[in-house]
């Protein structure tokens, strides 16, 4: 199954590991607006977790997340709370 959410911004961490996703991901969200979406596509399995823990810190709101083999995709909407 699909979300589908027109992501702003796509941010491919396929084939980087911790803490690369996540470093990534921060920088990432920075460089879009609040309410904008920033679709993160990763394998490193750490990613979920982090991801997850960064959304929920950070005031910014985990919209979709899926696993699909080894595949983990993520929609992570910027909050205002930066």
């Amino acid at each position: 199954m699909s979300y589908q959410v027109e992501a702003t911004k796509t941010l491919d961490c396929v084939g980087l590991y911790c803490p690369e996703p996540l470093f990534q991901t921060r920088e990432q969200i920075d460089t879009i607006d609040p309410g904008d979406v920033l679709e993160i596509i990763a394998d490193d399995p750490a990613a979920e977790e982090d991801l997850k823990r960064f959304a929920k810190r950070t005031g910014n709101e985990l919209l979709f997340f899926e696993k699909n083999g080894d595949i983990f995709r993520f929609l992570l909407k910027k909050g205002t709370d930066e």
